[in-house]
């Protein structure tokens, strides 16, 4: 079994597969505070609920963009489960090519999405991960990682907004029955979702503009579901995408691993 742990700036994501089959996945927040002991009580607490057996882990693979939590998950792995992990990086094989100008700054779980929208879909592609920040990433029809864009996020916006106006409230992220808002909360969801979705439409017409093909679209992040309902350019929708990438890399590394042993 491959342990897979995805760590945002908002939230952290740990999922259990079995071969291709994930048994479970359990979302929790991502504390920079944490601790290696708190983090192997967690996974300990959701694979007892999920009746996993921890000795099953025979592997774990980890996709961050918070390097203090890197540190605090690997020591995690070497002390709960004696594993050493794979870390996501650029710097290791993933099967796919990193056409960006710095490799090492793409995050991690941008490189896991393009990993595992590749193999599940080839390209072009264009994936689109609605998070802290809504990330697109571009893979070619070879197979290449060519770039992508970053704006902010639905949440990240309504939470600005609200910080920066004194009279703005927090508001429920859902779409209102109508545009034009005939409230305070209504006018602010309309304006930041339907926003939100328009550019991200825009956008995918822009990249497939300067593809010169039309490139499968796929959804995945936090904000995915709610956006994949309202949106006419997003083909495919993979919620666990990050966790597929991290299991897909796991493998990948591992199987090049064992062939150097023998």
């Amino acid at each position: 079994m491959i342990l897979a742990i995805d760590i945002g700036n908002t939230h952290t994501v740990i999922g259990i597969y079995d071969k291709h089959k994930l048994l479970g996945d359990w979302r929790v927040t991502s504390f920079v505070t944490r601790t290696e002991d708190e983090f192997g009580s967690l996974v300990r607490h959701f694979c007892e609920n999920a009746k996993i057996p921890l000795k099953k882990i025979s592997s774990i693979g980890i996709s961050s963009v918070v390097p203090n939590l890197t540190d605090v998950c690997v020591k995690m792995s070497q002390k709960y489960f004696m594993i050493e992990p794979i870390v996501v990086s650029a710097r290791i094989d993933l099967g796919i090519k990193v056409l960006y100008d710095d490799p090492d700054s793409v995050g991690a779980d941008r490189l896991c999405n393009a990993v595992a929208g590749f193999v599940k879909y080839k390209g072009p592609l264009v994936i689109v991960d609605f998070g802290t920040a809504t990330t697109f990433d571009v893979v070619s029809k070879n197979g290449e990682y060519l770039g992508g864009v970053i704006t902010a996020g639905v949440e990240t916006s309504a939470g600005e907004l609200h910080r920066r106006a004194a009279k703005l409230p927090k508001i429920d992220l859902k779409f209102p029955d109508h545009v034009i808002g005939k409230n305070t909360v209504e006018s602010m969801q309309a304006g930041i979702l339907y926003s939100a979705l328009d550019s991200m439409e825009t956008m995918v017409r822009r990249i497939s503009k300067e593809l010169d093909d039309y490139p499968t679209v796929i959804a995945t992040g936090g904000f995915s579901e709610m956006m994949k309902k309202q949106s006419k350019v997003i083909n495919k929708f993979e919620p666990t995408l990050v966790l597929d990438g991290i299991r897909m890399i796991v493998e990948r590394v591992e199987k090049k691993n064992s062939k150097k042993k023998r």
